[in-house]
């Protein structure tokens, strides 16, 4: 009897958030899933991620998480409270800072719910249940799945612990990347080859554009810091409190040391970016040889001279009491809620000021608004006036460009079946396909939410 494994893309087809592939072996009928996150960016996702799945969470034997990123993680208690008790599976930094990001986005949603009156998609109950059934596992471990399935981990350099899923039976591999890093990245390694695949389903965020300011990222970062300095203004930098917050204070700890830029108050204004630094001192194993060598040198890459780290709301509404120039990093990193609102909504109107957009923005995003340059915006039901400069570094966006997609799938193209472009707007998932065939000749398709494709494995 043939193998084969059926495809069904639950979420990510189509958009940069919420992914969620099930796979259904022929033979045994197990469903194994891939990553169950948050749809983002816009009111109507609030409805989408309260939907009933497509599939029944209690027939599902296995979840395999490639990162901890909400989107990729943020259903996950959900799924629990529908009645999914089959095991979780990721490397162990994936399941820590996941346990933080679960239970800051509960907080975030009884926020919401003041307002809006939705019941909660879950509670706290359901996020330990999750995590009592969550395994941690290395890099190329083997975990082994009914009808002779072996799935491995491989890093794909995303942010701490993120991870390439391989599923290979009878010779044949599927590959489900999750989220590609932009490698070399300051403080990760880089993604590793493609382990040989048969069949590829990919992220696209930025399949249609490159990060032109990727190798020159940190004179852009200080040239930026160096210009609000001199003008006395604030830098306000929304940043997402995984890997984005990490980057940038290691980055700014080199730019002090190195005496490259003024010595000025930096706030690091998020309470879970705190927790997440936290738990990055953990796995320095995890860190590239650089960064590894520069600790071993007696550096603390995550401390300087006038960094302050803010945890309560006090400390932060303290900020404002601190005449510029000063850096304040807080979250969001797309500017949809946390406390960087609050900083935007104080300082965006100064011309002096500049608020540094340092990755990507979701459409319909308070972030997305800046980067495309509206002149007035609302924020708490205020109308701003944007005076303050708008700064973009696209470097430091985690995601790989469209060049470097290209390049991680040039090797295997000659045995690659089929290429399933997704997670990303359809526009950049259109054009990475066409790029894919006319480049490297491989069979690259853009499949819409719910599909279901049949794959030889």
């Amino acid at each position: 009897m043939s193998s084969s494994l059926e495809l069904q893309f639950a979420g990510g087809a189509g958009s940069v958030t919420g992914a969620n592939f099930l796979i259904t072996d022929s033979i045994t009928g197990t469903k194994m899933l891939v990553d169950c996150g948050f749809f983002q960016g816009s009111t109507m996702c609030t409805e989408k991620n309260a939907n009933t799945f497509s599939y029944d969470p209690a027939s599902v034997k296995a979840l395999f998480v490639t990162h901890s990123h909400i989107d990729h993680v943020g259903r996950i208690p959900k799924l629990v409270r529908d009645g999914f008790r089959g095991r979780i599976y990721s490397t162990f930094p994936t399941k820590d800072l996941a346990h933080e990001m679960l239970k800051d986005s509960l907080s975030v949603l009884r926020m919401d719910q003041k307002k809006t009156k939705v019941p909660l998609l879950y509670e706290e109950e359901d996020i330990e249940m999750a995590m009592s059934l969550w395994e941690g596992h290395e890099y190329h471990e083997d975990i082994h799945m009914p009808g002779e399935i072996v799935v491995q981990f491989y890093d794909s350099g995303h942010i701490l612990g993120s991870a390439m899923v391989t599923f290979t039976r009878g010779g044949k591999t599927l590959v489900v990347t999750g989220d590609l890093g932009n490698s070399p990245a300051p403080i990760l390694k880089d993604t590793e080859p493609l382990p040989a695949p048969d069949y590829l389903v990919m992220e696209s965020v930025y399949g249609d554009r490159n990060h032109e300011e990727r190798d020159d990222r940190t004179q852009l970062l200080e040239a930026v810091i160096e210009e609000t300095i001199a003008q006395g203004g604030t830098l306000v930098i929304p940043s997402f409190s995984l890997e984005r917050t990490q980057d940038l204070l290691f980055e700014i700890n080199n730019l002090v040391e190195q005496k490259r830029i003024p010595s000025v108050p930096v706030f690091m204004d998020s309470p879970l970016a705190i927790r997440v630094t936290e738990i990055y001192r953990k796995y320095e194993r995890y860190y590239n040889t650089g960064a590894q060598s520069q600790i071993k040198s007696g550096d603390d890459i995550f401390r300087f001279p006038r960094l302050t780290f803010t945890p309560s709301k006090e400390e932060s509404m303290g900020i404002n009491d601190v005449a510029g120039p000063k850096i304040i990093i807080a979250g969001s990193g797309m500017s949809n809620g946390g406390r960087v609102v609050h900083h935007e909504r104080r300082y965006l109107s100064d011309r002096h000021n500049t608020v540094l957009l340092a990755g990507y923005q979701v459409v319909g995003s308070l972030g997305r608004q800046l980067q495309e340059g509206m002149k007035e915006v609302t924020i708490f039901g205020d109308k701003i006036r944007v005076n303050a400069r708008i700064a973009h570094i696209g470097g430091y966006s985690a995601h790989k460009d469209m060049d470097h997609l290209i390049a991680l799938v040039e090797p295997s193209a000659g045995q690659l079946k089929r290429v399933y472009v997704t997670l990303g707007e359809t526009r950049s998932s259109t054009f990475l396909a066409q790029r894919l065939h006319d480049y490297l000749g491989v069979d690259a398709r853009v499949p819409v939410e719910d599909e279901k494709v049949v794959l030889e494995l």
